[in-house]
């Protein structure tokens, strides 16, 4: 996926969930964050963001924040992570359509509903179908990506819907989208919420498919690239 009118900034102050500070060309503005997760250890004051400019009509602000580079221990080059947590689902399908998913895929319907869920994606072939739910991974710890950074009640229910949909005949798929590139391995963290770690250990011992695909990141561009180690 591409994003247009990229600038870059620094990164001043997050006033709440959906909403930042930057310096633009020595210029304070206010900024819409594309993430409404911690990402404490990464938007942090004077790291480097991108912002997309986007139609300013009916809006409070003029861009929304896509990316932003990482200090790390031990090297000289920032790691660039994007933080979209809407891009996920989208490199997500541009993969899927483009065959690198199921080459005899027929069917790819976004946000389907199965009783009293709703799945990212429901997919379809001549022969097998099933549901399938994406997450977004942003962050690293020394070169491993990790999820989640925090609690995650909802992370755990889509997980026991998916070992549900398994039961019922349906393949169930949980696709991890590493939202950056060069990472050794992924694994659930249990420090953060070991609810999930252990929700996601029982997925997949009753069959449902567990997915890690790293990206290849820009910052006008996410492409879903290569397989991760996942560690259970």
């Amino acid at each position: 996926m591409l994003y247009f009118n990229i600038i870059r900034a620094e990164f001043l102050q997050r006033l709440n969930r959906f909403v930042a500070r930057v310096l633009i060309n020595g210029a304070v503005h206010t900024v819409h964050v594309k993430n409404t997760g911690r990402c404490r250890e990464l938007l942090v004051p004077g790291a480097t963001v991108y912002l997309e400019k986007v139609d300013s009509a009916g809006r409070k602000t003029q861009y929304d924040l896509v990316a932003v580079e990482k200090q790390r221990r031990g090297s000289r080059e920032p790691l660039l992570i994007n933080m979209d947590a809407q891009a996920p689902n989208k490199v997500f399908q541009e993969w899927a359509l483009a065959g690198k998913f199921l080459p005899e895929l027929v069917l790819l319907r976004p946000e389907q509903r199965w009783g009293n869920s709703r799945f990212d994606f429901y997919f379809g072939t001549r022969e097998r179908r099933g549901f399938i739910e994406v997450k977004g991974v942003t962050l690293e710890i020394d070169g491993h990506a990790r999820f989640p950074d925090a609690p995650t009640e909802r992370g755990v229910k889509h997980i026991e819907e998916l070992i549900a949909c398994q039961a019922e005949g349906y393949e169930a798929y949980l696709c991890f989208v590493i939202q950056m590139a060069g990472m050794k391995d992924f694994a659930p963290n249990d420090a953060a919420h070991r609810a999930f770690g252990a929700a996601l250990r029982r997925a997949r011992e009753a069959g449902v498919k567990v997915l890690v695909r790293e990206c290849q990141v820009t910052p006008d561009m996410l492409e879903m690239t290569d397989a991760v180690p996942l560690l259970l």
